[in-house]
């Protein structure tokens, strides 16, 4: 039960960010200083990270969003790895 509300959840989320991309974004004109977009980021990080790291790297993406920062390429980050394994899936010594 848990993992179908947990799925509806991040659902909705993913859903209330497609109509902004599509309902609203369109209005505002090209003016994202990143790439992917600040919007696209968050829906990335919800779908890697789920919605409450999800969301919680889309608001420090957004909080990036200032003239004194560069913008530029920022990719969501990659999911840590388990502890104890290296990239090889070797345990680590």
């Amino acid at each position: 039960m848990g993992r179908l509300i947990h799925n509806a959840v991040r659902w909705v989320v993913l859903l209330l960010l497609r109509a902004y991309q599509v309902m609203i974004s369109p209005w505002l004109g090209d003016c994202c200083r990143f790439h992917p977009s600040c919007s696209h980021y968050c829906a990335d990080a919800v779908r890697r990270f789920g919605v409450i790291k999800g969301l919680w790297l889309g608001v420090v993406r957004i909080c990036k969003c200032h003239p004194f920062h560069p913008g530029g390429v920022d990719p969501v980050p990659d999911p840590p790895s388990p502890v104890g394994l290296r990239g090889t899936g070797t345990p680590a010594l």
